[in-house]
């Protein structure tokens, strides 16, 4: 996989969830992931389509998605992933998916993406038996975030 592909999604994540949740995340070692896995307990899962395919996965604990779901309100307490928390998550992927989906375009990369889905539960496997996974820990003082990226070449 090459990785003209994945800075930019790094790069957007970090930015964004600064600007947004007014959160420092710093960016772990990316690694390969192995197909099946099994991510954290709330995923925010955004497709990807045009000159690359795949998806995004964006995945965090429980705590940790309230802690920036209430930053994203301005302070609001989060005590439960309530519909307003959850549109919260789902737009933060959105804006995190559409700086990525710029920055590639700045690199004569044209994607798009699809609308973001908001997955909680605990157990939940993903597989991407056809594409590589990265892995990208974005570390904060709240906890880790997992950014994980798969996608091919059309």
């Amino acid at each position: 996989m090459n990785v003209k592909y994945i800075n930019p999604f790094i790069k957007a994540s970090t930015e964004v969830l600064k600007m947004i949740a007014q959160i420092d995340f710093t960016t772990g070692k990316p690694y390969m992931k192995m197909s099946p896995f099994t991510p954290s307990s709330v995923l925010i899962v955004v497709g990807i389509t045009g000159q690359i395919q795949g998806q995004a996965v964006i995945s965090m604990s429980n705590d940790l998605a309230r802690t920036v779901a209430s930053k994203m309100m301005m302070g609001m307490p989060v005590d439960s992933l309530d519909e307003m928390a959850k549109s919260a998550l789902s737009e933060l992927g959105n804006m995190i998916m559409g700086n990525a989906a710029t920055l590639l375009y700045n690199e004569e990369v044209t994607v798009d993406i699809t609308p973001p889905s908001l997955m909680v539960g605990d157990g939940i496997t993903i597989s991407s038996s056809t594409m590589t996974t990265i892995g990208v820990p974005l570390n904060s003082e709240f906890g880790t975030l997992s950014f994980d990226i798969s996608i091919k070449e059309r």
